[in-house]
C-alpha cells in the first residue's frame, strides 16, 4: 500500500531534508508540496539536490491545499502549523516537525513562544524512556497527531534520559554545551549566519537559559522520572552546516558506584535502531552522523568531579528533524520502523 504524501514548508532546510528521504521511501508518494514565498516554482528550482521530484510545482500553504492526502507533514515556523492543520480530517495523519505541538504546558508556551497554545500531540521521538517502564514509542502506535521534538531537545534527552530513569544520575544539576550547524537557524538570510561571519569562528547563542527548547527539555528528562529538573543548557554555532555535538554532565546519584553507571545506558538502547552507545573511552564526532537517522552517544565518568559525561552526536536534520518524523510516521502506520532511513552517514 501506498500512502498519499503533502509536505508544508518544502522550500525550508527541515522541508528539503523531508523530500530527500521521503523520495526514496518505498511506501510514500509525494504529491504536493507547499511554500510561502516560493509558490508558483519548480521544486527543482529551490531544492535542486531533490532531482526525482525536480518536477513538482510549489503551491501556497493553505488547508485546502494540504486536504485529501493520507500523511502530511508540516515544516513551518512556530506559530504557522496550528492553523493550517487545525481543519485537517482527523484520520490524515500529520507530523509537524515545528514547536507548536510539543509542550504539554500553556504557560511554558506563552513564556518562550508566545501566541496561541495548540495544545500537545503525541511525542515523535520513540527512544525516550518513560519513568515507569517503556519508552514513547507505544504512544505513537495508530496515532495522527504527531509533534517531533527540537533538534537541541533530542541530543540531550537521548544523553541523559537513561540516566535518570534508572537513577543513577541526580536531576537537578544538569549542564549541556552543544556545538550547533547553521543550518538548525533555518534558510532565512540574516547576517550573523553568512559565510564570512561564521567560518573560522564560533559562538555561544540563547545562553542563560532562554532558549526556547529549555521547557521541552525539561518535560523529557522529567517523563523518564526526574523530580525538580533543572538544566543549564547553552548551544553555540560552529561552522558547518548540520550536526549536533551535544556535551551533557550530570552529578552521580548518592550512593551509586560508578561502576554501575555505565549499564543504565547499554540496557535502554540494546534494542534501538538507530540509537547506539559507542565502547567504553570512545566518543563521536558530529560528522559521524551525517546523513543517517543516528544517535551516538560516548559515556565517561569523572569520578573526580562525581560526575556522568555523555557525548551525544545527531545530524540535526536528520535524527533532529525529518528522520524523527519518517521514524514517527512509520511507527503510526504500522510500518518497519526503520523503512526508507539509513545507520549509515556519509564520509568524508
Amino acid at each position: 500500500m501506498s500512502f498519499v504524501v503533502a509536505v508544508a514548508g518544502a522550500s525550508g532546510y527541515a522541508g528539503g531534508e523531508l523530500l530527500r528521504l521521503l523520495a526514496a521511501h518505498p511506501e510514500f508518494e509525494v504529491r504536493t508540496v507547499t511554500g510561502h514565498s516560493s509558490a508558483g516554482q519548480r521544486l527543482g528550482e529551490v531544492q535542486p539536490h531533490v532531482r526525482s521530484l525536480a518536477h513538482l510545482e510549489l503551491v501556497e500553504t493553505t488547508p485546502e491545499a494540504l486536504r485529501g492526502h493520507d500523511v502530511v507533514f508540516v515544516a513551518v515556523p512556530h506559530g504557522k502549523s496550528g492553523a493550517v492543520t487545525a481543519d485537517l480530517d482527523p484520520d490524515t495523519l500529520v507530523i509537524d516537525c515545528g514547536a507548536d505541538h510539543r509542550l504539554t504546558d500553556a504557560d511554558d508556551w506563552a513564556q518562550f513562544y508566545g501566541g496561541e497554545f495548540f495544545g500537545a500531540w503525541a511525542y515523535g521521538l520513540p527512544e525516550l524512556v518513560l519513568e515507569h517502564g517503556g519508552s514513547q514509542r507505544e504512544k505513537l502506535v495508530g496515532a495522527r497527531r504527531i509533534a517531533v521534538p527540537g533538534c537541541n531537545v533530542t541530543a540531550i534527552t537521548l544523553g541523559l534520559a537513561p540516566g535518570i530513569r534508572a537513577g543513577v544520575i541526580a536531576p537537578d544539576d544538569i549542564v549541556a554545551v552543544l556545538a550547533v550547524g547553521t543550518s538548525g537557524a533555518g534558510k532565512s538570510l540574516r547576517q550573523d549566519l553568512l559565510f564570512s561571519e561564521q567560518s573560522g569562528s564560533a559562538s555561544a547563542y540563547a545562553v542563560g537559559g532562554s532558549h526556547r527548547h529549555n521547557p521541552e527539555i525539561r518535560q523529557n528528562l522529567t517523563a523518564a522520572g526526574g523530580e525538580s529538573v533543572s538544566v543549564s543548557f547553552t548551544p553555540m554555532l560552529v561552522p558547518m552546516s548540520r550536526g549536533i555535538l551535544a556535551t551533557s554532565t550530570a552529578k552521580f546519584a548518592p550512593g551509586i558506584p560508578a561502576s554501575d553507571v555505565r549499564s543504565a545506558w547499554e540496557i535502554a538502547y540494546a534494542n534501538e535502531p538507530f540509537v547506539h552507545v559507542l565502547p567504553d573511552g570512545r566518543f563521536p564526532r558530529s560528522g559521524d552522523t551525517t546523513g543517517a537517522n543516528t544517535a551516538l552517544i560516548g559515556l565517561a565518568i569523572d569520578e573526580a568531579a562525581h560526575r556522568v559525561v555523555t557525548v551525544t552526536a545527531i545530524d540535526n536534520l536528520v535524527k533532529g528533524t525529518a528522520g524523527a518524523a519518517i521514524q514517527s510516521a512509520n511507527i503510526a502506520l504500522g510500518l518497519p520502523e526503520t523503512l526508507g532511513l539509513s545507520t549509515d552517514g556519509v564520509a568524508p
